[in-house]
């Protein structure tokens, strides 16, 4: 089992590593646990491999679906298939849809990767020296800590759900049969390993991307404010902003749209891609996100699979910056996006409603584009430097915690269950996200002026949903009815679409029927875990 372990990980190492030492395995007889692992570069390979291709079946398309679609921030395009078919905007998510297993799957093999590997290392750690013991030890906190994302994420998700903590031992036996556990005990878990990973990790990352012990600290102010404990949610995001280590970024827009700004100052936990790495290891999020007169001229792809809704659009405060560094509408120009259809740069055109798009003309729902996470066409003699693959994958890092997120939790932390407040604090921490965007600082906050702060500054990234979910049903129930999901029609009036939400069970995704199929015990009700 020890070599078994040793060969499924050292195969995802040489996939992902860059450094030839890899590769030279001169050992006739192959690496085995006494032989592998030995050096913090070995070590350091193994764990680079849980911020990559792990995750990529969920951020590939799931990601979308559920925090931004099922939000409202987004629409799936003309019911785009690829994205469900509008079950996501109108709340009919099916058991066997596609995303739904994709995101469940995706999340639970980043889990067991980063199990096996915290076994690996602890195995290892018997006959280890001090030094290796040293860089062990880091090891098992970084796969502790990505475990604890993948099952923050499954609880919020799917809510009651089965907790694996040894995989090994599941994969041997042959009663396959898990429960769900209560999703109080699936938090606490995640918790746990952030608390671990915190303990063990150091100040700062091991290796520039990766997590740190403040990384940890953050995930664990944002799953203490997930679950309403607000004074442990204040106490660890202080803690985060008074280490000094981090900052907000200038360069918002640049955040998302230059791989060059990768692991920047706000930057506490991201995913990081490799362009050349193809399907998998590389970031797809623009092939879905933008418009084909920019992107299929290089590549075959540009769909306009998701847009941002009218509501989102909408939601931007009059001289709110972020609404153009997050959002294509008419006017947009890059001049650093050329290609055949705009040989000096991209300019954003639209065309009313049920028109086809031409060379250089955009047409969607909503006349908009998703600008997040789009770095642009293939590099025209110098116009565009950033690496891409034959699809237009890149390796613009995917923000999972930023900076800001920190500084927001904070305000809300210390409102807790107040009407409002005026800590100063608190305002400071808020008014350094609001003014990054053009905003004038306010004065006192409320619950809803935070959700909507956290609104227009995450839209996109996979967030939003949480932020309704988590203020129970009834608040979620009114936020989301009042929501405009519709679309333009060709004379610029509006489609008007709502959603009616009637059951406080929409508000988690359905475990996929395939796993009830290979699992019944997943169809009974929840049991506790501790």
């Amino acid at each position: 089992m020890k070599n078994k372990i040793v060969y499924t990980f050292l195969l995802l190492v040489v996939l992902v590593s860059c450094k030839k030492s890899f590769l030279d395995l001169t050992n006739p007889n192959g690496p085995t646990l006494d032989n592998y692992y030995a050096t913090a570069d070995q070590v350091q390979g193994a764990t680079a491999f849980l911020y990559n291709q792990p995750w990529s079946s969920y951020i590939d398309k799931a990601f979308n679906c559920i925090g931004d679609i099922l939000s409202g921030n987004m629409l799936s395009s003309a019911g785009d298939a690829n994205y469900g078919n509008n079950s996501y905007v109108y709340f009919t998510v099916q058991a066997t849809d596609g995303n739904n297993l994709l995101a469940w799957q995706a999340n639970y093999k980043v889990a067991g990767n980063a199990t096996v590997l915290m076994t690996t290392f602890q195995q290892k750690l018997a006959a280890a020296t001090a030094e290796q013991q040293g860089f062990l030890n880091e090891g098992i906190a970084e796969a502790q800590f990505i475990r604890g994302a993948a099952y923050f994420n499954i609880a919020r998700v799917w809510g009651d759900v089965p907790i694996i903590a040894d995989p090994i031992a599941l994969a041997s036996a042959t009663n396959y049969n898990i429960p769900r556990y209560q999703q109080k005990d699936v938090l606490q878990f995640a918790l746990n390993d952030f608390k671990a990973a915190f303990e063990n990790l150091p100040a700062d990352p091991i290796v520039t991307g990766r997590a740190s012990k403040y990384s940890a600290e953050g995930m664990m102010a944002k799953l203490y404010l997930y679950r309403g404990d607000y004074d442990s949610a204040a106490a660890a995001a202080k803690d985060v902003i008074e280490s000094g280590k981090y900052a907000l970024f200038s360069d918002y827009l640049g955040m998302f749209t230059n791989p060059n700004n990768n692991n920047n100052s706000e930057s506490l936990f991201a995913l990081q891609w490799i362009a050349q790495g193809g399907y998998g290891y590389a970031n797809a999020e623009q092939a879905y996100c933008a418009p084909a007169s920019l992107l299929k001229p290089d590549f075959n792809t540009g769909y306009s699979s998701v847009i941002p809704s009218l509501d989102l659009i909408n939601a931007y405060d009059f001289g709110d910056k972020r609404k153009g560094w997050s959002i294509m509408q008419e006017g947009y120009t890059n001049p650093n996006w050329k290609n055949v259809n705009f040989p000096n740069g991209f300019v954003y055109d639209t065309m009313p409603g049920g028109q086809q798009d031409d060379a250089t003309h955009i047409t969607t729902g909503t006349r908009s584009n998703v600008l997040k996470y789009v770095i642009g066409p293939a590099d025209n003699n110098g116009a565009n430097p950033f690496p891409t693959n034959s699809q237009g994958g890149n390796s613009m890092c995917t923000y999972m915690l930023r900076y800001a997120d920190v500084l927001l939790i904070y305000a809300e932390a210390v409102l807790g269950t107040n009407a409002s407040t005026a800590d100063g604090d608190a305002l400071a921490a808020f008014n350094q996200v609001h003014q990054r965007a053009g905003l004038t600082a306010v004065t006192s906050l409320t619950k809803d002026l935070i959700l909507h702060e956290r609104r227009v500054e995450f839209a996109f990234e996979g967030d939003y949903w949480f932020d309704i979910q988590r203020q129970g049903f009834a608040k979620a129930k009114q936020i989301m009815e009042a929501q405009e999901r519709g679309t333009l029609n060709g004379d610029g009036t509006v489609n008007h679409t709502g959603v009616t939400v009637s059951s406080a069970s929409q508000l988690f995704l359905p475990i996929p029927s395939s796993e009830i199929t290979a699992d019944p015990e997943l169809a009974k009700p929840a049991v506790p875990y501790y």
